[in-house]
């Protein structure tokens, strides 16, 4: 059995409403929501919400929303883990049992169903705690600079000055998309970038991380890039 939540709490500072901010058409919430659903992996799809907008859309959505999420995982400082093992003790209390639950956040409509396949596949395949959604970086990250209170451009590892960026070790990033756990994982508060998680490489290209009007722009403009491709 396995199950899927989508964290949405109606407070954001930077991009107020965000969850249900219309993206390219649509809710933003709606994409993920109907990945969860079409990807043909989970038992149950739940969205974890503070917010009575949020809870009706969802339902709207073929989402459920069985509780209100406690006012104290629903500000910006709770994580990830904590509001999944939330709602999958709430569930356990109430007779629901799952061996899996993958969390996806509100946020990512770039997401395809065959990603959280094959997230699920490397889970049961690799006997991980956690396996979660990854990107390279674009540009080698030992060559990454700071600016000092005067502007100044200075180094973070001058040691790589004239290394050549073949010869640099490639680097990668939480996607900030998808991430499968077991249900002991989650609950029992295992460290998710840890050795126990395996990573699931995801194209560049489908993956924009969205906590700033700037970043919604460039994900409308990415997103409406793909589907014009996908259309010819």
């Amino acid at each position: 059995m396995n199950l899927c939540v989508i964290p949405a709490r109606g407070g954001s500072k930077r991009i107020p409403r965000k969850n249900l901010r219309d993206f390219c058409g649509r809710p933003i919430i709606a994409y993920s929501i109907e990945t969860a659903l079409e990807s043909g992996c989970f038992d149950r799809v739940v969205v974890s919400t503070d917010d009575p907008d949020i809870s009706a859309r969802a339902r709207s959505l073929g989402a459920d929303v069985p509780f209100v999420r406690p006012p104290e995982i629903s500000d910006d400082h709770t994580g990830t883990n904590a509001v999944v093992a939330h709602a999958v003790t709430w569930l356990q209390k109430k007779g629901k049992s799952f061996d899996n639950v993958a969390c996806i956040y509100a946020t990512a409509p770039f997401l395809e169903g065959d990603t959280v396949r094959r997230g699920l596949d490397l889970l049961c395949a690799s006997g991980a705690d956690f396996v979660v959604s990854i990107t390279s970086f674009p540009y080698p990250v030992q060559r990454a600079l700071r600016l000092d209170p005067d502007n100044r451009v200075e180094m973070f590892e001058p040691r790589f000055r004239m290394t050549r960026s073949q010869d640099l070790e490639e680097a990668f990033h939480d996607a900030g998309q998808l991430y499968w756990g077991t249900v002991k994982a989650f609950t029992g508060e295992v460290p998710m970038f840890e050795s126990s998680t395996v990573g699931l490489r995801v194209p560049r290209f489908r993956v924009q991380d969205i906590d700033s009007p700037e970043d919604w722009h460039r994900a409308e403009l990415l997103f409406r890039a793909l589907q014009q491709e996908a259309g010819e």
